[in-house]
């Protein structure tokens, strides 16, 4: 079980049952399947709600029924309740991006709250959750519809949850080590002695020469790889001078 799996998706007495289906097909598409709904009025299986779920429909058939809110937030260690308003909750709202990546923590199970269409999260509702937030939208008309709230904060635990694992690929790149001082001497050496048969360097500049160029490359920190690279370019100018 990935990180982005233990979270769920809680939906508190939705009444739609489009709605029901729309959020199962979003949760799909962004790669979650914990869909927990409290005293649902209406059919969460029906042909309407399948319709709109698509291949979402494994996440409905999977869904939990609860009657109440603290039975589903059961066995979860974070929970976060969206809402429109503040409405006196004594702690500052957040929006989705700001608030979301909390949720997605190794070993814990944490869930996403959302209240029935008509009324929203009612105050004791929200008492049951840890952090709020609320989604920008246009104040003359701020109310989004269920579906597209969930979709809204789907997509960012998604988002969230797809940067985590950009950063550990990067971390766990396998990069050539760097060189060693062994290595970097014998490419030193190779090095004088081809610029010493092209006549760039001579006996008596050699040593302030090649102190010079020791400084610009060690400067690169070379690994293994590159400095193979730079010795085979040395290797084909010591072949091009016996050619010729």
């Amino acid at each position: 079980m990935t990180i982005i799996d233990r979270v769920k998706i809680i939906l508190v007495e939705p009444a739609g049952e489009r709605n029901i289906g729309s959020i199962a097909r979003v949760m799909r598409n962004m790669g979650l399947d914990q869909l927990t709904i409290v005293n649902p009025r209406c059919n969460h299986l029906s042909e309407e709600a399948q319709i709109m779920a698509v291949h979402g429909i494994e996440v409905l058939k999977k869904a939990q029924i609860v009657n109440s809110l603290p039975t589903a937030l059961q066995e979860c260690h974070r929970a976060i309740a969206t809402t429109a308003r503040p409405r006196g909750i004594p702690t500052q709202l957040e929006n989705p991006r700001q608030g979301i990546p909390w949720l997605i923590k190794e070993n814990i199970t944490s869930a996403l709250i959302f209240g029935p269409e008509d009324r929203g999260l009612s105050n004791q509702e929200l008492s049951y959750a840890q952090r709020f937030i609320c989604i920008e939208a246009n104040p003359d008309y701020p109310s989004l519809n269920l579906a597209q709230a969930v979709g809204v904060c789907c997509y960012e635990l998604y988002q969230y949850y797809q940067s985590l694992n950009d950063q550990v690929k990067k971390q766990s790149e396998s990069f050539p080590e760097l060189a060693t001082i062994d290595q970097l001497e014998g490419y030193y050496q190779h090095l004088e002695s081809v610029l010493s048969k092209i006549n760039y360097i001579y006996p008596h500049t050699a040593a302030n020469k090649m102190e010079k160029l020791r400084r610009v490359i060690n400067r690169s920190n070379l690994n293994s790889q590159e400095l193979a690279l730079l010795r085979g370019i040395l290797r084909q100018a010591e072949w091009g001078l016996r050619k010729d």
